[in-house]
């Protein structure tokens, strides 16, 4: 699913925020990646998501050689993904309803299909009651669960989350990382969680990785 060798990452020339890491992540696992506030979690999955060029080594995402951007081949890798962010990133001018529909617009699903999935998705995170509600009118633990539901949209293979529980109560916190295990072990999504605030006690078989001073290794 996602084959890094030898990588290094980095925002400026000789400034590495990763350094020569390889990894293997496997078609349905789930990911945890921790490490302290700037230790590069989230520089990780900008690469990965394709936002990123690679300093040095090679990396690959469901067959798909991203190692170097190109236009073109970042928008196939963007097809299988969902993202999830730290900040909602949801349009305040827009429902909840049409929050979630957006990206199934912009990928070409016609009138009936986005208004059934739409529908489904707001019953799975438990929204259907605020489905004309406006961003700013819900809870951060409610955006969140929209952010969730809009990610699964497009039925993606690898669900990314930046930091998805950040700025949430633990109850809320609760509620997005069971969404994100039910991903993983119902529907076969391969989800990887940048986080330095892991949920205890989750009742999945998951992988850690641990970032710290440029290193990354995974905890046994």
């Amino acid at each position: 699913m996602i084959i890094a060798n030898d990588i290094s990452l980095s925002y400026e020339k000789d400034k590495l925020v990763l350094e020569n890491t390889s990894f293997h992540i496997k078609d349905k696992e789930f990911i945890i990646i921790s490490g302290s506030s700037g230790s590069g979690k989230s520089t990780l999955l900008k690469a990965i998501y394709g936002n990123l060029e690679i300093s040095h080594g090679t990396l690959s995402v469901d067959t798909l050689d991203i190692t170097k951007k190109k236009y073109g081949k970042t928008l196939r890798l963007r097809q299988n993904m969902g993202l999830v962010f730290q900040d909602y990133k949801l349009i305040d001018e827009y429902t909840i309803e049409e929050n979630i529909a957006a990206p199934l617009k912009i990928r070409g699903y016609n009138t009936e299909v986005i208004a059934k999935q739409v529908e489904n998705l707001l019953k799975h995170v438990r929204l259907s009651h605020k489905s004309k509600s406006y961003p700013l009118q819900l809870s951060g633990g409610e955006q969140q669960r929209v952010c969730v539901a809009r990610a699964l949209g497009h039925n993606p293979k690898i669900i990314l989350a930046d930091e998805p529980t950040g700025n949430l109560d633990d109850y809320s916190a609760n509620i997005v990382w069971k969404l994100l295990q039910n991903a993983n072990k119902q529907l076969g999504i391969t989800v990887i969680v940048v986080t330095h605030n892991k949920a205890e006690n989750l009742e999945l078989v998951y992988r850690e990785f641990d970032i710290n001073k440029g290193v990354m290794c995974e905890i046994s």
